[in-house]
């Protein structure tokens, strides 16, 4: 359960606001608006800090929810400007297109490929295969991660691809984290970053009917996340 408490505005407006910058491609400014309009007067700055608190937790709650995904996966990461700097959102879906994990970086190389293969392992289980691009960063990173799975689990390893075409389908998955992040005008520090990317990366998971509420509207699934 996510803890509201402290909070100066009841927790559904909250999770409203919350909802809705994750969710659709609007600033702060322009949600503050949206927010006066539905007779809430909230500044844009107490949103920020909302996103930037809450999402990380919704986001745990929501990956012990989600329904389960395939064993064959595909990795690839888009870029995020943060500080005015290009950073590297690591991202995984499943041969369905079903979310799996995601982590914002400031390199992209073999210690950040390992330490996001490491955390997608942990919370979605060993798989089968893992189609991933050219770079050697991630192959490095993965087969390190491989190389620890052979000598400390069942003895099982990861079967390797490097199909570019394989990946079509998580190159579209990323335009939608694009599209919600394009009106965001970069993000000033990497922690809010990877907060609100985090948040953007549930509310997508709930577009892609993720969890077993699907008989809810979406905004209703995401507040039970975080009951």
């Amino acid at each position: 359960m996510v803890d509201f408490k402290g909070a100066h505005y009841p927790k559904l407006v909250i999770l409203f606001a919350v909802f809705f910058y994750l969710r659709y491609p609007v600033s702060y400014r322009d949600l503050e608006e949206i927010m006066h309009e539905r007779g809430v007067d909230v500044d844009h700055a107490t949103m920020n800090r909302w996103v930037v608190r809450y999402s990380p937790l919704i986001a745990a709650q929501a990956q012990t929810k989600k329904r389960p995904t395939a064993k064959s996966w595909r990795m690839d990461e888009t870029y995020i400007k943060v500080k005015g700097k290009w950073m590297y959102h690591y991202r995984a879906v499943d041969r369905n297109g079903q979310t799996l994990d995601f982590m914002l970086s400031e390199r992209r190389d073999k210690p950040a490929a390992r330490r996001f293969f490491r955390r997608a392992i942990g919370t979605n289980g060993v798989p089968d295969r893992i189609v991933i691009d050219k770079s050697g960063a991630n192959l490095a990173g993965l087969e390190a991660v491989d190389v620890i799975l052979k000598f400390t689990g069942t003895g099982e390893t990861i079967k390797i691809l490097q199909v570019k075409y394989l990946n079509n389908i998580l190159e579209q998955d990323h335009r939608f984290i694009k599209r919600i992040t394009g009106r965001m005008l970069g993000f000033k520090a990497f922690h809010s970053a990877s907060a609100t990317l985090e948040g953007i990366e549930i509310a997508h998971m709930i577009r892609k009917g993720q969890f077993d509420n699907n008989c809810m509207t979406a905004f209703q699934q995401f507040a039970r996340l975080a009951a």
